[in-house]
This record gives structure tokens, sequence and C-alpha cells, in this order.
């Protein structure tokens, strides 16, 4: 991989996950790469084949939108990954990073009303900028709750405690390239991306699978040290005023047996918050500068 040409990686990583049997044609005999070849995209999107070496090759540097139109069609990109190629192809405007950290008290508010479900704000770089008593008891068997990459990649806890880690660390990296996408040379996310990447294998390997996957919504299950399994459906909302903050709620089915463990898990909370003394649930993001 080539670090100075974003928009042939990502083409490369994009064309291999794509099959022959995807888009309607025969397999053949003897492929050399795992996806399409060069000429099969450029064929099926209506360019030459030279054109499209030269744009992988980063030769050419802005295409014209429709050519990456007619290629994000071809490589079945769906609506976040289409945007991310127009982005590196010069064709999106880039939306410059706001100051991030810092969580508004009229959402610290609406926070911390939510006692009974656990609800946390979430920056660009998956840096946990608040929480709620019930979301710390959630995540306490991790050594910090500072940061949804480190936790899932660095901490042996997590493998534990996440039913399908696979999943999740899969989830996790999407959502940083969607960020990175949508906040290009943000300080934040490069210098958390390159401790990961010289830390953590699985990181790497997921990361240079190019996937660009805003998190919306999910089901988790989790294996939680004092309450036990937990079902949780996730929903992550976007602060429109602090752009790339993120209000994430995880609730369970009503009557349900992980709706009993919510309710396990906020008497923890509750135990725990007597046994401390009270926490801002704002944090400060200059403990959490590396991955120390």
């Amino acid at each position: 991989m080539n670090a100075d040409n974003e928009l042939g990686n990502y083409l490369r990583a994009r064309r291999d996950a794509v099959t022959p049997k995807d888009i309607g044609l025969p397999p053949g005999l003897s492929r050399r790469v795992p996806g399409l070849r060069r000429e099969e995209v450029a064929l099926l999107a209506g360019v030459s084949t030279d054109y499209y070496m030269r744009i992988e090759q980063g030769r050419e540097r802005f295409p014209s939108p429709q050519v990456l139109q007619a290629i994000a069609r071809v490589l079945r990109l769906d609506e976040p990954a289409a945007a991310h190629l127009f982005r590196l192809g010069g064709c999106a405007p880039q939306t410059a990073a706001p100051p991030d950290g810092v969580v508004t008290a009229d959402l610290l508010r609406m926070m911390d009303s939510l006692h009974d479900l656990p609800a946390f704000v979430v920056g660009r770089a998956q840096d946990i900028l608040a929480a709620n008593a019930i979301a710390e008891a959630l995540y306490s068997g991790f050594q910090r709750f500072d940061n949804l990459l480190r936790m899932i990649f660095l901490d042996p806890f997590a493998r534990e405690f996440y039913a399908d880690w696979e999943q999740v660390a899969r989830i996790a990296v999407g959502n940083l390239r969607a960020s990175a996408a949508r906040f290009p040379g943000d300080e934040r996310i490069e210098r958390i991306t390159g401790a990961l990447t010289v830390r953590s294998e699985a990181f790497t390997a997921h990361w240079m699978h190019y996937d660009v996957r805003p998190r919306t919504r999910e089901v988790k299950e989790f294996r939680h040290p004092e309450v036990g399994s937990l079902r949780l459906s996730f929903e992550s909302m976007a602060v429109e005023s602090a752009p790339g903050q993120h209000l994430s709620v995880y609730s369970a089915e009503s009557g349900s047996p992980s709706a009993d463990g919510l309710i396990l898990l906020r008497r923890l909370a509750e135990q725990r918050l007597e046994q401390q003394p009270p926490q801002s649930p704002q944090r400060d993001l200059a403990w959490n500068a590396g991955f120390e």
C-alpha cells in the first residue's frame, strides 16, 4: 500500500472485495486476484483500462464525478463508502474538524437523565467524552473506560466481555474509517490510528480492509462479570451542535432477561456512587493522549 495514494489504496481494497459472481461475471479458471481485475472494473465503468490504472496508481488524482459514480456502482459501494470515494477523489467538500472533547451542559443533563439506561458521548476518534453512572458500571471490567478502540484492541478483557468480538472490532474500525473520511487530517484520529497500528495486528488487519461504516444501530451481546449475559440494542445519535460527537444509548426489550440485567446494573452503579466521591461525567482528553 502507498500511504501517499489513499484513493488507489481504497479502490484496490474495494475491488478485491467484489467477486465476479457479485456482478454477474463468470468466475474463470485462472484468476490471480481475489476480486475484480482492473480491466473488468474499467469495462463495466465505461472507461479505458489505461485511464482506470492511472487512477489506481495515483497518476490521475482528480477523476470526474461521473467516473467516480460509475466506479462506485461497479464496486457496489453503499452511500457511506461512495461518499468516501468522492472525498478521496476531490469531488466532495472537506469538513473542517471542530474542537473535540467538550460536551455541552444540555447534553450532559440529557445523558444523565437516562439513569436506567447506559448512555455515553463518543468523540470522532471514539474517545469516551462523558458517561452516566450505569454506563460506567457496564464497562467496569475494563482497565479504563476511555477510548472504545483502545478497549477493544488493547485490553484483554474485551474478548471476554464481547460475545462476538470480531463483529465488534470490525464495526468499530469501520466507524473510525467513516470519521476519518469526514474529518481528514484530524490529529486525534491520526494519533490513535498510528498507536493502534503499531500495537495491534488485529486492528491493522481490519484497518486495511478500508470498510467505511458509520455506526447507527445494532444489537450487542455482553458477558458482564457481575450481571451475566446481556443482549442490548444500541442506538447512536449524531449531536448536530458538535459535529463528530454521538450520544450512544443501550436499551433492552421490556420484560426480557436483559431488562432485568439492566436493573441489576443500575443497582451496581448506585453502589459504586455510594462508595466513591462524585465525579464529573465529562472527561479530559489530555490523560488519554496516548495508550500508555
